[in-house]
């Protein structure tokens, strides 16, 4: 089974490096891009048929290694 899990930052956190990629796509030209807000995306292959164990076991590796819960939020897509 296939997993995509997006983490982003919260609502409120500073976003340092969006500001400095809004700054550069600006620089470049790029025109009506009013923010950004930089993540991270993992893909995950991640064995056996049942999608609650699945959703269990990478909820559980977000909160331990994958995310930052106090500044960051999570959301997995299994396919």
């Amino acid at each position: 089974m296939k997993a995509r899990i997006v983490v982003t930052l919260k609502n409120g956190v500073l976003d340092p490096q969006g500001k400095a990629i809004e700054g550069a796509l600006k620089s470049l030209g790029v025109e009506g891009v009013a923010s950004v807000r930089q993540g991270k995306v993992f893909d995950v292959e991640i064995d056996g048929d049942d999608r609650a164990v699945a959703a269990q076991r990478l909820r559980a590796a977000c909160e331990k290694l994958l995310a930052n819960t106090v500044i960051e939020n999570f959301n997995i897509d299994l396919d």
